[in-house]
């Protein structure tokens, strides 16, 4: 069983929802973003999204866009985010990672060298945000063969004539974006969100993660009573411009705290 799948399973096993956190590597230097990488468990995390740091992150909004500039200005790349990973996994063998970025650094590196290299590295998984299904056979044999799993997104606009093309291949878990437009710009509208979760269950088996949208312990707590997971990004990445930079882990540790505090109490008090 897959890192992600025996992860899916516990939480279910819990009767919860999961956290997901993602983090931009190497921001805003590499000793940082190596100490928020590897503090997220113990704050709290279930799995972690680690973003791959690009030039032009069009479905990302101004906080993981200047989380990416900051990263490439301190000298980040596809290579040192997978070395940054690499890191991690001396210490932690259990939390899954999966790696989301664009497709243009994955081309420039070379699909399949990247795929291998990012399972050697550790990684569990990919969320390609710009690479649709129609045009994702130059990915998915390679992920396949190292054993990454690719993760689709869905969005309020997926109907269901579309939906199947989006399962089709899928693996790991279904990841709703539950906003129309880019990262933390909006706020997810809890009924709209359980409304697309219950459909995408008539569809699936996969775990379904919501994100987008979500920036609050009280807005997660509110996802993970439907959801099978919640993900929060943008207020993470959000925290390391907040203060010192030396003082950027422990900003992002004691929101993910928050955040997983409210997960987990989320779905004891709709049965209160």
């Amino acid at each position: 069983m897959s890192r992600l799948a025996g992860r899916f399973a516990e939480l279910a096993k819990e009767g919860r929802a999961g956290l997901v956190t993602y983090v931009m590597a190497g921001d805003p230097d590499a000793a940082q973003a190596q100490a928020i990488l590897d503090g997220l468990p113990a704050a709290g995390a279930d799995v972690i999204e680690l973003g791959l740091p690009f030039s032009d992150p069009m479905a990302d909004g101004p906080a993981i866009q200047a989380a990416a500039l900051r990263a490439l200005k301190a000298g980040a790349s596809t290579r040192s985010a997978l070395g940054q990973l690499k890191k991690f996994r001396e210490k932690d063998q259990t939390t899954p990672v999966v790696l989301m970025g664009y497709y243009n650094p994955i081309y420039i590196y070379g699909a399949e060298k990247f795929c291998k290299d990012a399972a050697a590295a550790g990684a569990d998984g990919l969320i390609v945000v710009d690479l649709p299904p129609e045009e994702d056979a130059e990915l998915r044999p390679y992920a396949k063969t190292a054993g990454l799993d690719l993760v689709r997104l869905a969005t309020p606009t997926t109907d269901d004539k579309r939906l199947p093309i989006v399962l089709e291949g899928a693996s790991g878990f279904l990841y709703y974006v539950a906003v129309l437009g880019v990262t933390g710009t909006r706020s997810a509208v809890t009924d709209e969100v359980s409304a697309a979760v219950a459909r995408f269950r008539k569809t699936t088996k996969l775990p379904i993660a919501v994100g987008f949208g979500i920036k609050t312990p009280d807005g997660a707590a509110a996802i993970a009573r439907n959801a099978d997971a919640c993900v929060v990004g943008s207020a993470l990445v959000q925290q390391v411009i907040e203060g010192p930079a030396a003082e950027a882990a422990g900003r992002v540790h004691g929101l993910v705290k928050a955040l997983a505090g409210a997960v987990r109490a989320a779905r004891a008090k709709r049965t209160a």
